[in-house]
């Protein structure tokens, strides 16, 4: 016996979500913006771990590393420099381009990267482990770092660490930095799939302005289309009590 399976001809049409309306910003007189709402860089709290990162890095390379003679004093320095760096140029730049903004917060994330490598070195050149899972001292540390973003949490610590227990921190650190700035970089990308760069928000505000403009160009012809009237009416008020007056003294 023949087996037939029943043909649906709509199974081949993709339904594709409705692109959601740009957002446009308005200046305090109501002019449409094509700029983006600006970042507070220094709110982002992998920025505030990035800083963190900064200040730790050039700590250790003070004193644990030769003050001459080795280029990786340089590198980490300037990975961690480039991280924050580009963090804050990258969420500058957004405002009007978040093209750069991405690929400026691509280039802080590879530069994390490459500082989070160079501590992991420094624990293998020292014949040390890095602290993971349920280490006790880990489980402390990643505790103390997820709850404190502010460098002045740090500093203190600073001096009071020793070899490990600062390139643990410094690649807790590094882990949490990636991970928030993983988690923005998609969250930017979504929106600038659903919104589009400069030029889709050049038009978006061109016609919002225009739409703002003939709504106030509609509104005056109401306004004045009523003042019309009471004029009309007015008129024919006037020329009622003229012709009363006019009867009064016939």
């Amino acid at each position: 016996m023949a087996c037939y399976t029943q043909f649906n001809p709509f199974d081949h049409i993709i339904i594709m979500d409705i692109p959601k309306p740009i957002t446009v910003n308005h200046y305090a007189d109501g002019t449409a913006s094509v700029l983006r709402k600006p970042v507070v860089y220094t709110e982002l709290r992998f920025y505030q771990r990035s800083d963190v990162l900064y200040q730790l890095t050039q700590v250790f390379c003070r004193r644990f590393l030769p003050k001459s003679g080795d280029r990786t004093v340089d590198q980490m320095v300037q990975a961690a420099r480039s991280t924050k760096q580009n963090i804050v140029e990258g969420s500058s730049d957004g405002q009007t381009s978040m093209e750069i903004e991405l690929k400026l917060l691509g280039v802080a994330r590879g530069s994390n990267k490459e500082l989070l490598e160079d501590y992991q070195d420094q624990l293998k050149r020292a014949g040390l482990t890095e602290w993971f899972g349920t280490n006790p001292r880990f489980e402390a540390l990643h505790t103390f770092c997820k709850n404190h973003t502010q460098l002045e949490d740090f500093t203190s610590l600073f001096p009071r660490l020793g070899f490990e227990e600062l390139v643990n921190l410094a690649i807790c650190l590094c882990h949490q930095v990636d991970k928030g700035l993983t988690s923005y970089i998609e969250n930017k990308d979504r929106e600038f799939t659903t919104e589009g760069g400069i030029r889709e928000r050049m038009t978006a505000a061109r016609l919002n302005q225009r739409s703002r403009q003939t709504e106030v160009i509609t509104q005056q012809a109401s306004e004045i289309e009523a003042l019309r009237r009471e004029n009309a009416r007015l008129l024919q008020e006037i020329a009622q009590l003229k012709a009363q007056i006019k009867g009064g003294t016939g």
